[in-house]
């Protein structure tokens, strides 16, 4: 039995308690009794509210099952179809003209460009790492990666390889002189850089000197003037360190004695409580809590082993240069930088309860209320920070919350409600908590300017994730047929309209210059050069951000924006009827992806089964028996993919799927769990901490969830995976406490 202590009518989890008052409240002003009582408050006036939204959403997919299963196939009359929509109440009603308001946006929102990680609160590590990589390396991202190319002798393995170093340094200085072009010379030409008179003064090879083709874009350095050790530029918006050291083996090596070029990488970073953590009770939501606050305290440290070394990681302080003649905001002739990523978090959506506090009536109380109420109640120490705290998240008082699977403007008119209540409980000024839109589910894309007219004060980013909204088109569809197969989503109508229409909603709603447009994740971490071939796209489309899967993919994904100017592919976009072109789209946005002709051979039947069971135990094995809820994932052909509950979500619905419309049975998936579950075994063979699932496969928890998301997949709530992956894991964490 989990120890509770009574608050008001709630009844907290001990642990969770004890954090609150002991670690929490203390340094916030804010009175014990007054906390309980307010928290006790809005968990009594809001979870109605709740409850009654997670209702709608159950009587519409109702109701769409009933028109598929009246009208089966691919829609054949889309104006029928989308007046059925409307008449239920799935398509909301839109303001003619939609003007976001949002105020106090800090700038790696709303001026500038780059890459956005998202990483898993839980995990210290990570979460150190993602915050530090606002600064990358990019020799580092290239030597260590595919983009660099290991023929001819340049390989990456072992002790330092000269030959793959100058393979290294020789597409660093091409990125340079595409970036911050020399007048009349390139990178690979000078002999000595300086700075004369705040401008940048480069010694050429043959005794010349020259500088850059537009001197603002010389922002500062540090060292002496006469030979500085870093030199910092700026395009479109951010910034490139060119780190001179002769005394190291880069440097000695080359011409200028250049040892680095590091980049303005990770802008912003979401820090996770939703897919990619395990978070089932008062235990993991304390630990998670705990390094959100140690984050915005600055305190937050971990002993890293790498190397056969130990240290200590902390967080990055500020970057501070002499000014030059590009310099923006310098004070006293300096130049501070902001040293780490912009921070989020992104909260738990409205569907899930939790067991870390219950009402008195003994029921679990809405995870989303309870994350909105003390993450923000912790987001005071940033808030509210003494001068003395070098390191902090925001210039402009703000905190940003990332709200995950709402379905409707009237849903996030709910999430601004209860962030206006949490506002007045902890006496902070109207809209200091700003929202960040999830477009993953299929109600909110139609609806995407409607949802943002409904938060217009608060939102501060919109984003598509294609993987959940590829999950719940499958779930919403589930009764008009057999789904194409998951490689060719990204063909289908239906995506292409997705992406297109959010970044126009976006723009015509105001966002431009007060919030962040977001593309999704780039989901392989080993393939890099693809990556850099192919993410480009989505600065062009006119996103100023994307997601990324680690520090090394920010620093390299960074390149896309200086190649790209995002703000002036906006601008012109805004030149276009966006409203139009928005509302053109539907129609293709509500084209169910059913497969128009599902001629599939039994090979090619198989091979999907294959790979989505194979999906499926490679994921749900780590979460349910080790509580991991984002890892590395390799897939069937061992390629290391990164999973969390959206791409499970995916391929769970995929067999459900198939599974009604007769094209593979019961025991074909059986058969492929199984057979899937001993190649799942064999690829974790190396984790000391893994337990295998065969031959017992009936008395593995991972086993028997995985089937349950297949076998109950029709029942689950939009297709959602949380409800059974916590109810196992919470199985498994009752039998470990044994």
């Amino acid at each position: 039995m989990t120890a509770r202590t009574t608050c008001n009518s709630l009844q907290v989890a001990t642990p969770l308690y004890r954090f609150i008052e002991d670690k929490v409240l203390p340094g916030t002003g804010i009175k014990s009794a007054d906390f309980w009582k307010g928290f006790d408050d809005i968990v009594k006036d809001l979870t109605p509210k709740n409850e009654a939204l997670l209702a709608k959403r159950d009587r519409l997919q109702l109701a769409l099952d009933n028109w598929h299963k009246a009208n089966p196939g691919p829609i054949k009359d889309m104006p029928a179809y989308r007046k059925y929509l409307k008449e239920i109440g799935y398509i909301d009603d839109v303001p003619t003209k939609i003007s976001a308001t949002t105020q106090n946006v800090d700038d790696e929102l709303a001026l500038q460009a780059g890459p956005q990680l998202v990483v898993p609160v839980l995990n210290a590590r990570y979460a150190l790492n993602a915050a530090n990589a606002r600064w990358g390396s990019l020799y580092d991202a290239l030597y260590g990666t595919d983009v660099i190319s290991e023929a001819d002798g340049a390989t990456k393995d072992g002790a330092y390889n000269p030959i793959r170093g100058a393979k290294v340094v020789a597409y660093a200085r091409q990125f340079l002189d595409e970036s911050a072009p020399l007048a009349g010379a390139l990178y690979g030409d000078v002999v000595a850089y300086s700075v004369v008179d705040k401008k940048l003064s480069v010694k050429l090879k043959g005794g010349s000197t020259t500088g850059l083709v537009d001197e603002k874009q010389f922002v500062g350095y540090q060292g002496d003037a006469s030979a500085p050790s870093s030199v910092l530029l700026r395009n479109h918006g951010i910034h490139i360190d060119i780190q001179i050291d002769k005394t190291k083996t880069i440097g000695a090596a080359d011409s200028a004695g250049v040892n680095d070029v590091v980049l303005e990488a990770a802008l912003s970073t979401i820090l996770d409580l939703e897919d990619s953590v395990a978070v089932v009770d008062g235990d993991d939501k304390v630990l998670a809590y705990e390094n959100w606050l140690g984050i915005l305290k600055g305190t937050l440290v971990e002993e890293v082993s790498k190397g056969g070394k130990t240290f200590t990681r902390t967080l990055n302080p500020d970057r501070k240069y002499t000014a030059g003649i590009g310099a923006v905001n310098a004070k006293d002739g300096v130049v501070t930088l902001h040293g780490r990523s912009l921070l989020f978090l992104r909260n738990v959506g409205h569907l899930m309860t939790n067991p870390a506090i219950i009402t008195g009536e003994g029921k679990e109380i809405y995870e989303g209320i309870l994350d909105a109420v003390v993450t923000v109640l912790i987001a005071l120490y940033d808030i509210n920070r003494p001068a003395t705290q070098a390191i902090g998240n925001t210039r402009k008082g703000s905190v940003y919350i990332v709200k995950p699977k709402m379905h409707s403007a009237e849903e996030v008119a709910f999430a601004s409600e209860l962030f206006g209540r949490v506002e007045k409980l902890l006496g902070l000024p109207e809209n200091t908590v700003k929202l960040g839109i999830m477009d993953e589910e299929r109600r909110m894309s139609v609806n995407i300017k409607a949802a943002i007219a409904a938060a217009g004060a608060r939102v501060a980013f919109i984003n598509t994730g294609f993987l959940d909204r590829t999950g719940d088109e499958m779930h919403t569809g589930m009764y008009g047929g057999a789904m194409v197969r998951k490689g060719r989503m990204k063909i289908a109508k239906w995506f292409g309209a997705y992406e297109r229409r959010n970044v126009l909603a976006g723009l015509d709603c105001g966002l431009r210059g007060r919030a962040q447009i977001g593309k999704g994740m780039w989901p392989a971490p080993d393939l890099m050069k693809e990556m850099v071939e192919q993410k480009g796209a989505h600065p062009l489309a006119g996103a100023n951000t994307a997601w990324v899967p680690s520090p090394t993919a920010a620093t390299l994904h960074a390149m896309h924006y200086h190649q790209v100017d995002v703000a002036k592919i906006q601008a012109d976009m805004e030149i276009l009827d966006t409203a139009a072109e928005y509302e053109a789209l539907t129609d293709e946005l509500l084209t169910v992806p059913i497969a128009l002709y599902p001629d599939w051979t039994k090979e090619e039947i198989r091979e999907a089964l294959n790979n989505n069971c194979q999906g499926i135990l490679g994921y749900v094995v780590r979460w349910i028996d080790q509580g991991v809820g984002c890892s590395k994932v390799p897939d069937i052909y061992n390629v290391g993919l990164m999973e969390d509950r959206a791409t499970l979500r995916i391929s769970s619905q995929h067999i459900a799927n198939w599974l009604l419309h007769k094209y593979v049975t019961k025991a074909e998936v059986n058969e492929a769990l199984q057979r899937m579950a001993t190649i799942v075994d064999t690829q974790n063979a190396g984790d000391p901490l893994y337990k295998p699932m065969m031959p017992n496969y009936e008395d593995s928890y991972a086993y028997q969830a995985a089937s349950d998301l297949i076998f109950k997949g029709l029942e689950q709530p939009n297709g959602y995976t949380e409800p059974l992956l916590h109810a196992w894991r919470l199985k498994v964490k009752q039998a470990q406490a044994k």
